[in-house]
């Protein structure tokens, strides 16, 4: 018996991506975005088939993808911001808030979706990982969007072999 494979696909060609900044430490925000859509590109996702929204801050990008994600015209959405610790317990409400709001939107709409609200101690932290982080979320809403795709296919022949039985 042969082990059933499906290799990461990294073709970004044909697929729809939305993308939701915060604007809270926008120079972060941007940053990452501007990594991210770079990477999208690279990997062949049309110009076209990006939507770039921005949000006040980390605890409203799970509203914006909900909202996204209901649309049914997008095969990824990405998130990207970046909270930075300060002196106050707000970080790790916004952290732990955030995380858990875009986590339970992928598991909700079962639409792949990449976190990359960076959580870091510092700004020079945060300046260190924008761009790698960005280019991440780039790969992983491509690789999870044909990921889902192949698993809809290899479901839907497995289907079809039952249905010709």
């Amino acid at each position: 018996m042969a082990v059933d494979f499906i290799a990461p696909d990294l073709d970004g060609a044909g697929l729809r991506i939305g993308l939701v900044q915060a604007r809270f430490n926008e120079w972060a925000g941007q940053a990452l975005a501007t990594a991210c859509i770079a990477e999208l590109l690279a990997l062949g996702v049309d110009e076209d088939d990006i939507t770039h929204v921005t949000v006040p801050g980390a605890l409203e990008i799970p509203v914006a993808l909900r909202k996204l994600a209901a649309n049914e015209d997008f095969d990824a959405l990405i998130a990207v911001g970046c909270v930075i610790r300060g002196e106050t317990y707000h970080f790790e409400i916004v952290s732990d808030v955030s995380a858990r709001g875009v986590a339970e939107v992928a598991l909700a709409t079962g639409l792949p979706l990449a976190n990359a609200i960076l959580t870091t101690d510092t700004e020079e932290q945060a300046r260190a990982r924008v761009e790698e982080k960005g280019r991440d979320a780039a790969r992983v809403a491509v690789e999870m969007a044909n990921l889902l795709w192949n698993l809809d296919d290899a479901g839907e022949e497995d289907g079809a072999e039952e249905d010709e039985d």
